[in-house]
């Protein structure tokens, strides 16, 4: 889409170009109608740019400033014209008036034009609603991870998720790595990023961003999505504090699973597998299906068995959860009826 885009952008300077050579406005020579035509041109594309990054709401804002700043302008005009003012200062008060009036109404609509309410004006600007929300930058380390197709499958995840270029060449490295284990683990991202790109509610952008001057790939996200207005998709606890720090809105994967997970209380009852031998004395091990560790006294000769235990307490932590619980390992003894 970004070549096509380029293609037509080129053809318009193009065309402008032979436009001005043609016409040759203001009696110019042949070289510097063309000069012309190219100078006008960019400008026109450069324009261009600066408007597609613009909101709606700033632009419906900055026309209406405009267009009510020409109207009083020209009201203006009409009352100057009853008066006995210089005709030559007549003029140049009222096109000075009408530029000042335009550019005014311009820079104030286009500033309050984020306060405009769209969704008061009907279905007309849903597709606005959707296309403002905010970006998302995909690190390696979660596109390595492979939960975000799962999630972005699942609806939770929808809109543009971008992929820096120095992030796909971190990838690329990554996945060419002589190391066996890196190896798969670069070939599972690439093979995730083509997952991406088949799910219908997300739009994968790859971009050309980079940042030459600065090194470290951390921070060539931050900067990346401080100049984007973007959200920053990692699993990286140091990535994601450094973003925080920063001001940069971070979604992480790992605190969104651990969110998931079901709310157990200590006092309640639950029946886990010991699998193995904890690091204390007469402990076992067992986990539960999302890979949270459970530590059971009392259980070290219930191991490959499943039994039922109470939770004692619950241990929260940013990497992840702990449980620790009980087995009441006292033999249970009926009553005897006299």
């Amino acid at each position: 889409m970004e070549w096509e885009m380029g293609v037509f952008r080129a053809l318009f300077v193009l065309a402008v170009i032979a436009v001005s050579y043609h016409l040759r406005p203001f009696h110019l020579s042949a070289l510097n109608s063309a000069l012309l035509g190219l100078g006008l041109g960019v400008s026109f594309v450069v324009f261009e740019l600066r408007l597609e990054r613009a909101s709606l709401k700033r632009l419906i804002g900055a026309a209406l400033g405009s267009t009510l700043g020409i109207l009083a302008a020209l009201m203006i005009s009409h009352l100057l014209n009853l008066t006995v003012v210089d005709r030559h200062a007549l003029s140049f008060i009222q096109v000075t008036l009408l530029l000042l009036m335009g550019y005014v109404g311009l820079i104030l609509g286009a500033i309050k034009g984020d306060l405009l309410n769209l969704g008061a004006m009907g279905g007309l600007f849903d597709g606005e609603r959707s296309a403002k929300r905010s970006p998302k930058i995909l690190d390696t380390s979660v596109i390595i991870d492979g939960r975000i197709s799962d999630i972005c499958e699942a609806g939770f995840i929808e809109g543009t998720l971008i992929v820096p270029q120095f992030v796909l060449r971190e990838l690329q490295l990554v996945a060419d790595s002589s190391d066996s284990l890196k190896r798969n683990r670069g070939r599972r991202g690439l093979d995730i990023l083509q997952r991406l790109q088949k799910i219908s509610s997300v739009q994968v952008q790859i971009i050309e961003d980079d940042f030459p001057h600065i090194r470290a790939v951390d921070m060539k996200l931050i900067e990346l999505a401080k100049a984007l207005d973007a959200k920053i998709i990692t699993n990286d606890f140091n990535l994601n504090k450094i973003a925080q720090l920063q001001g940069v809105t971070v979604l992480n994967v790992n605190e969104l699973a651990n969110a998931l997970r079901p709310v157990v209380l200590p006092g309640e009852t639950m029946r886990v597998f010991i699998l193995k031998e904890g690091k204390e004395y007469n402990q076992g091990v067992a986990y539960l299906d999302d890979g949270t560790m459970v530590v059971v006294d009392n259980a070290r000769k219930m191991i490959s068995k499943t039994i039922d235990i109470a939770v004692t307490s619950v241990l929260q932590t940013t990497a992840g959860r702990m449980i620790f619980g009980k087995y009441d390992d006292r033999p249970k003894v009926e009553a005897i009826h006299q």
